[in-house]
């Protein structure tokens, strides 16, 4: 395993202002925020919530993650002179000097972040991220935060889904920063994917900033670059013993090819002379560490063959190979073939270390196909996955939106049209209320100034997406969802670990009933609104068809 670097907090934090400096935004913002600036409402205090609509996948959660990006993207935001010398350029000619001046002295000294804790499970329609503060700075924080949660959270969440169909046993491999989108994208997968649920990275920087186990041995172009034995150098290899003189490791090996050979009745003449000659070569480079992938050519030809004599000459000398990868054709039932090998082996040649190695699957895997593998009788211990994790291909997006609740301490809501896209006003807390067994089994949200439920009490709610009829629950347990994460420029709750976010999401997904963990099909979580915050929404909508005449007012 990796260990975590010691300076990584501080690569992280200089990470945070690399990427996401305050200009990586959308220009609107910064439109807005010279308006709000012209009109003297710059410092009006508001409140902007950040939300998804849908749960991603067909799903019945999401995971939420990207707090800790958020965190010290707030606490490092600040305009350089460049910075203000590139908007004087893109903002029209008509702005006033003076707001690049009010620009430049900008920070988040006066926002006040309130979220739910990094990687717990969430649901559409609940604000999981409260930002307060001066309207003109928390407009402009809009965008980068949206970025940093985004796709965090929807691979993150993706994530689980893999692990999920997976079931506890089999390690998974995160395997796509060559298919990611681009290297911020890759870095940020292989993050969120371990914190998900993911066991190791093939990302190397990835593991030297998170702490994340990195694997990984050789890909089929290693094995393609070899013809023959005789490109294999050095020869030799020294015993585990400490045996002062090398053995001749490619006699050894073809010696107990023979008996290979032998004791599976194969063809000598369909064994692939190069693919032999790297996977010596490979194991004389590394002993302990033998996985070579052996789907070059075939695997029952050749691959396993070749596999199965350099790993018994390791064994003679005292080193333990680890195991073999597939990369293409019918992963289960080559795996249950190499499988048997292995055992042939084990048993023929009175060596347990055959008992213990492990085969990696690795080929286009998605969710679906998991589902089909843990249906079929296989031998896989561990899965490599890249496209379909790193890419989400299911759902290339969570949309997280990131709307105005409230401005000078009175609600603001969004009415559209179109239902889903209208907002919900108001100051508010979230409640989740848990059944007697420990499963939540509804989300309250309800205004800041309402007094929280409590465990044993019945309570009139108004589920979201539903009819206006009330529901009537009695909660066994109440948890406050929310709580201050940063106020007054500084982070005021601990930062966590990938390890430790990655603990959350276990232990949250585990209070999950499982009939809302279903892969397909899953139970719809229960969203409701107070009886207050209810009739609010109700009471500003009617005032909003009534305000409609205001021309016509003197």
């Amino acid at each position: 395993m990796a260990a975590p670097s010691s300076n990584t907090c501080g690569l992280m934090e200089r990470s945070i202002r690399e990427r996401v400096p305050p200009l990586l935004t959308d220009l609107y913002q910064f439109t807005m925020a010279y308006a709000y600036w012209r009109a003297g409402r710059h410092q009006e205090p508001a409140v902007f919530e950040l939300f998804f609509r849908d749960n991603p996948f067909g799903g019945g959660f999401s995971l939420f993650t990207g707090l800790h990006d958020c965190l010290l993207f707030l606490r490092s935001f600040h305009f350089t002179d460049e910075d203000v010398d590139f908007l004087r350029s893109v903002l029209p000619p008509a702005t006033d000097p003076a707001f690049f001046q009010f620009l430049r002295g900008l920070d988040c000294s006066g926002v006040t972040l309130r979220s739910v804790p990094e990687g717990t499970v969430v649901f559409a329609r609940v604000p999981v991220i409260e930002v307060a503060g001066p309207l003109a700075v928390v407009q402009l924080l809009e965008t980068s935060l949206l970025c940093l949660v985004n796709y965090a959270s929807l691979v993150c969440s993706n994530a689980a889904r893999f692990r999920l169909a997976a079931g506890p046993r089999r390690k998974l491999l995160e395997m796509g920063l060559r298919r990611a989108q681009g290297p911020d994208g890759g870095l940020t997968a292989s993050r969120y994917t371990h914190i998900g649920g993911f066991d190791l990275t093939s990302n190397v920087q990835a593991g030297f900033l998170f702490g994340i186990p990195v694997a990984g041995t050789m890909a089929h172009s290693y094995v393609t670059s070899f013809t023959s034995l005789e490109e294999v150098w050095p020869q030799t290899l020294v015993a585990v013993n400490g045996e002062p003189d090398p053995v001749d490791f490619i006699s050894l090996t073809k010696s107990w090819l023979r008996r290979v050979c032998e004791l599976l009745g194969a063809e000598t003449g369909k064994i692939r002379e190069g693919e032999l000659a790297a996977f010596l070569s490979y194991a004389i480079a590394y002993p302990q560490n033998f996985l070579p992938v052996i789907d070059s050519y075939s695997v029952s030809c050749s691959g396993v063959l070749n596999f199965c004599a350099v790993a018994l000459a390791l064994c003679e000398l005292g080193y333990r190979p680890m195991g073999v990868r597939l990369d293409s054709g019918d992963l289960c039932r080559q795996s249950v073939d190499v499988r048997r090998v292995f055992r042939l082996c084990s048993e023929h040649f009175s060596n347990s270390t055959f008992d213990s190695l492990i085969i990696v699957g690795t080929n286009n895997i998605s969710e679906q196909s998991m589902v089909e593998l843990n249906k079929k009788e296989n031998e896989i211990d561990v899965v490599g996955v890249g496209t379909h994790l790193v890419t989400c291909t299911k759902q290339p997006s969570l949309g997280c939106v990131y709307k105005l609740v409230e401005v000078r301490g009175r609600p603001r809501m969004k009415i559209s049209e179109d239902p889903q896209k209208s907002t919900v006003p108001g100051r508010k807390a979230v409640y989740r209320l848990l059944d007697a067994e420990g499963h939540p089994f509804l989300d309250l949200v309800s205004l800041a100034v309402e007094s929280p439920p409590e465990a044993g009490l019945p309570l009139s709610c108004y589920p979201l997406r539903c009819d206006n009829a009330p529901l009537s629950v009695t909660p066994a347990q109440v948890v406050c969802l929310r709580q201050e994460a940063f106020t007054k420029g500084q982070v005021t709750h601990p930062l966590c670990s990938a390890a430790e976010t990655r603990a959350k999401v276990q232990s949250s997904l585990q209070t999950l009933h499982p009939r809302h963990k279903r892969l397909q099909e899953p139970d719809a979580y229960t969203v409701a609104l107070s009886e207050k915050l209810h009739n609010l929404v109700i009471e500003i909508r009617k005032g909003s068809s009534n305000n409609s005449s205001f021309l016509l007012a003197n």
